[in-house]
């Protein structure tokens, strides 16, 4: 059974055998949109699962296809709990990229965004009603990114159960409520929810690490509502967002442009940089060449950086992540996230 939620989305109660043939490149011919499929498991509620939200980060569509695979029975699928899985952006994973050009990000379109007004908007409304309807378990948001960082889960309340649900990916998360209108932030309204970052596409560990924590949550009868102990996390907080003005060029490696960044940028990834490390050099600069945000969206480029002799150092201890060398991600998304360790404000979650 199929039928229309929103302009863009279809809702199923089955999800056809083959499509687990099928890679991310693929899911636009067989489904020709975003799909919510509600799969019947022994125990209720169900885990939300989404992937490609960025059609270019294909890590959650592999480990859950590989997933769903273990559980196929000669009646169909045998799930241990039930299943809400969105595959989002069909359309940019045919071709390889986060969004189309005619598309805002998928992941910044979620109800509490800073945007309305898009068919995409509307979309992801229709899907956190339909999950809210039948209530949910979890909720687990799969992505990739491009810079050299190690796996790690985000969450947007600090919340046991959250906490939890992360610590069991790892021990390194991330608790940030910028950018806002990400799908984790809009279904912690409905129960616990996380972020997982899976490193690079492509690399096969980031889809067993998936694999081995879905598989997990179907078979979770509860999850915990007591602290989570210190010394299973090491909890950060993301207290700015950093860009490159759209109007500003950038290179990494070369001096053709005003900002020059490193070629090896993103081995500061997860790192404490110290007061004056060299960020980048820059070539006819004046003032802060990078736009920095904190969680207010409050220009903050003076507290962490200042330019001097053309050369762009930390005013303060810093960590940063997400840093990427990939040019496109840059301007569609941002250069690096900076955060702070966070592990006393543990005992505030609720």
């Amino acid at each position: 059974m199929e039928f229309e939620l929103s302009e863009l989305l279809t809702e199923r109660d089955e999800l056809p055998l083959s499509l687990l043939n099928c890679d991310a490149t693929q899911l636009h011919d067989q489904l020709g949109g975003p799909t919510l499929f509600h799969l019947r498991g022994r125990r209720e509620p169900a885990l939300f699962v989404s992937v490609l939200m960025h059609g270019n980060e294909t890590t959650g569509w592999d480990a859950i296809r590989e997933v769903l695979r273990k559980f196929v029975t000669s009646d169909g699928l045998d799930l241990p709990r039930s299943l809400s899985l969105f595959v989002g952006n069909t359309a940019a994973a045919q071709v390889g990229v986060r969004h189309l050009d005619d598309q805002p990000d998928y992941n910044r379109v979620w109800p509490g965004s800073d945007t309305d007004g898009t068919p995409e908007h509307g979309l992801m409304r229709a899907v956190m009603d339909r999950v809210a309807d039948r209530e949910m378990f979890a909720s687990v948001d799969i992505h990739n990114n491009t810079g050299l960082n190690p796996h790690y889960a985000c969450v947007n309340v600090l919340e046991h159960q959250s906490l939890h649900l992360a610590a069991l990916f790892g021990r390194t998360v991330v608790y940030f409520v910028r950018p806002r209108g990400v799908a984790s932030m809009a279904m912690a309204a409905l129960g616990p929810s996380v972020t997982l970052e899976c490193g690079k596409v492509g690399h096969r560990h980031g889809v067993d690490h998936a694999i081995d924590f879905l598989d997990a949550c179907l078979h979770l009868s509860t999850i915990p509502t007591h602290p989570v102990a210190r010394h299973d996390v090491d909890l950060y907080h993301t207290v700015a967002i950093v860009r490159v003005p759209e109007q500003t060029s950038f290179t990494f490696g070369a001096d053709t442009a005003a900002i020059q960044f490193p070629r090896d940028l993103d081995t500061m990834n997860f790192r404490e940089l110290p007061i004056g490390t060299l960020l980048a050099e820059t070539n006819g600069v004046y003032g802060q060449p990078l736009d920095v945000r904190d969680e207010q969206d409050c220009e903050v480029a003076e507290r962490f950086f200042r330019l001097e002799d053309g050369r762009l150092i930390t005013r303060i201890p810093v960590m940063p992540s997400m840093l990427t060398c990939d040019p496109m991600v840059i301007r569609q998304d941002c250069l690096c996230y900076l955060m702070e360790r966070y592990d006393d404000h543990l005992d505030e979650a609720g």
